[in-house]
């Protein structure tokens, strides 16, 4: 017989939430791990001591970490998801007739809060996966990768210098007319004053000019030309006043945009996140290794797990960071610049006596220390006297215009051969291999699946708060499916195969 529903209203309902959310399903599991308490007292003196109740803390951080789960990234659509799940109701610990607080709260209540706050829940999820055996320490893989700010490339204006702009544009820039015009106009100008002045010195903006004229000459009868990637911008001469922390980078192939840099450490264990941050996006990778290092392996140390080895790509690649490595006990596999050279060609250095040998056997000796000035490296110089190249076959080919022959190599020569060679060994394949497999895919998951594919907030502090809860979000995903292998040892082996020999039926 057919069957018809008919639905009617009552008036009275006996009805537990706890009862219509399965004993397997994600937010229940993760109500049970996730202990978030202690968040009361971290977030007590933020608030005052009158007044109309806030948000519960812990309800903050359970809903912007169901935003990342569900890879949902504007507030007032996580609200209405929310209200639409019993499971999710059931972890922020809600009734199905109880109203979830207003989509403007979260915004507040995160600006409201530091970012310690949010890199001390991170450390406490961390310390969750390191306790159920899911983290190694041994061996950090690190990278980066640009997130797009919350900005408009149409929004740029020009900075300005100190002197007249009228003046500095005649004399500096060469701009077409599409240049001189803002597309869309900023309701508010966040930057502060030293944001909107030009800090550039006259070598760096002489090159900007060149660069400038090239860009624009015949930019205005190009295909394309009324697109907002189609004029040369840079950080150098252009700021947005919509968010002044974001910075324009741009990738090989792609468009020039508004970003900010995550730096990110994966434990290759099992790829868990031990460090996230937010840069800005003009900064190189090398400059900030010092940086991560220091505050991941004070994070491990606590944990009582030794960090051994950094893996990274050629951008993390310095003489500095080299040796700083070497000084913090960390074994680098990071692969060098193609330009570096340990000397020239054909000259053989001699290290316990530290000077250079000619393809002719002269010695040519070290004769100084300095700072070169373009690229703020330390190096050092080995010259030889006239008197040595007199005469000599080579020396229209060795000299040319010179005089004197003389050579020019960093200072961390040996820093670097060392590392070479950790790179080239068996296990430096192994940790080139090690790290495509590690941090690449977990940055694909977080742009992809976790919400980190656009900052949705305004400054690198808010920024570096959402990289935070995106990472939380990873490791706790992990954690609830994280099973423990129980190796089986050498011993259990031996038995297991005499037990084998003397049993060869089936029981």
């Amino acid at each position: 017989m057919q069957g018809k529903k008919i639905y009617q209203e009552k008036l009275f309902n006996s009805f537990q939430l706890s009862d219509r959310v399965g004993k397997g399903n994600f937010y229940r599991r993760l109500k049970e791990a996730l202990d978030l308490d202690y968040l009361y007292n971290l977030t007590s003196k933020f608030y005052g001591s009158s007044g109309q109740k806030s948000i519960d803390p812990v309800v903050f951080f359970k809903l912007c970490l169901v935003g990342y789960l569900e890879n949902i990234i504007s507030d007032r659509k996580l609200i209405e998801h929310c209200s639409m799940r019993l499971d999710i109701l059931y972890f922020l610990g809600y009734d199905i007739d109880e109203e979830l607080p207003w989509h403007s709260t979260i915004s507040r209540t995160r600006q409201l809060f530091p970012e310690s706050i949010f890199e001390e829940v991170f450390t406490k999820v961390l310390e969750l996966c390191m306790e159920k055996g899911m983290v190694s320490g041994h061996t950090q893989a690190i990278d980066s990768a640009p997130v797009k700010a919350n900005a408009s490339m149409d929004s740029l204006e020009l900075k300005v210098p100190s002197q007249d702009l009228d003046a500095h544009l005649a004399e500096v820039r060469h701009i077409s007319k599409r240049d001189k015009q803002t597309f869309r106009k900023a309701k508010q100008d966040k930057s502060s004053k030293d944001q909107r002045i030009i800090t550039a010195n006259e070598k760096e903006l002489q090159g900007i000019t060149s660069r400038n004229k090239r860009w624009s000459k015949d930019q205005d009868q190009r295909p394309g030309a009324g697109n907002k990637g189609s004029r040369y911008t840079s950080n150098k001469t252009h700021y947005s006043p919509t968010d002044p922390d974001a910075r324009i980078s741009v990738k090989p192939g792609k468009a020039r945009k508004l970003n900010y840099l995550s730096q990110l450490s994966v434990d290759t264990n099992n790829h868990v996140i031990t460090d996230i941050k937010a840069y800005h996006a003009d900064g190189k990778d090398n400059q900030q290794l010092p940086d991560i290092v220091k505050r991941l392996q004070r994070r491990l140390w606590k944990q009582g797990m030794i960090w051994e080895n950094c893996v990274a790509d050629t951008g993390y690649s310095s003489g500095e960071n080299y040796a700083f490595l070497e000084s913090q006990g960390i074994k680098s596999f990071i692969s060098p610049h193609g330009t570096y050279k340990g000397g020239p060609d054909g000259f053989q250095y001699i290290e316990t006596e530290d000077h250079y040998l000619c393809p002719k056997g002269n010695v040519i000796p070290f004769t100084k220390e300095f700072l070169d000035y373009r690229t703020k490296t330390r190096k050092k110089e080995y010259r030889a006297s006239k008197k040595i190249c007199t005469g000599c076959p080579l020396r229209k080919e060795c000299l040319k215009s010179s005089q004197e022959k003389r050579i020019t190599v960093t200072y961390y020569r040996a820093e670097y051969e060392r590392n070479i060679a950790r790179v080239n060994s068996k296990q430096g394949r192994y940790m080139k291999a090690k790290r495509q497999s590690t941090v690449e895919p977990v940055f694909g998951t977080l742009t992809q699946f976790m919400g980190l594919r656009k900052i949705n907030t305004i400054g690198i502090q808010q920024a570096n708060k959402i990289m935070h809860m995106a990472a939380i979000a990873y490791n706790l995903k992990k954690y609830l499916k994280f099973t423990k292998k129980n190796p089986i040892s050498k011993v259990g082996v031996c038995l297991a195969h005499n037990f084998s020999i003397k049993m060869p039926f089936k029981a």
